[in-house]
């Protein structure tokens, strides 16, 4: 499906990680998401219904990365995917990117990204 809803840079913070001072200090985090689905309906009715509603797609988003925290960003991830699957009934697949740019790696870097994508 080549139709899509991209959502970019949802950001909050959050207190996921595995080291104990990101549970307890948290930090920034931010997603990018990509909705796969036919938009030729909406394009030729210019009807809401046959969409999907963007800002309730970013509000899911920003709840999970304030949430309950979880060790792995590949978690997070895959929790935010699974519930715009179940959520959004329009979508087929999703792409999830989710950004944690102060990961403590030992070297210096602008970003640390993990991506998934999953199918209806």
């Amino acid at each position: 499906m080549s139709d899509a809803i991209k959502i970019l840079g949802i950001s909050a913070t959050g207190y996921h990680g595995v080291f104990p001072e990101e549970r307890r200090e948290g930090q920034p985090f931010s997603c990018d998401v990509s909705l796969y689905f036919d938009l030729s309906p909406a394009g030729a009715t210019d009807n809401l219904t046959m969409t999907v509603d963007y800002g309730a797609v970013a509000k899911l988003v920003e709840a999970e990365l304030t949430g309950e925290p979880v060790d792995l960003i590949e978690r997070l991830a895959t929790i935010i995917a699974e519930k715009i699957l179940d959520s959004f009934l329009l979508v087929d697949s999703v792409e999830v990117t989710i950004h944690k740019p102060l990961a403590s790696v030992g070297v210096k870097v602008s970003d640390i990204a993990v991506i998934i994508e999953r199918v209806r």
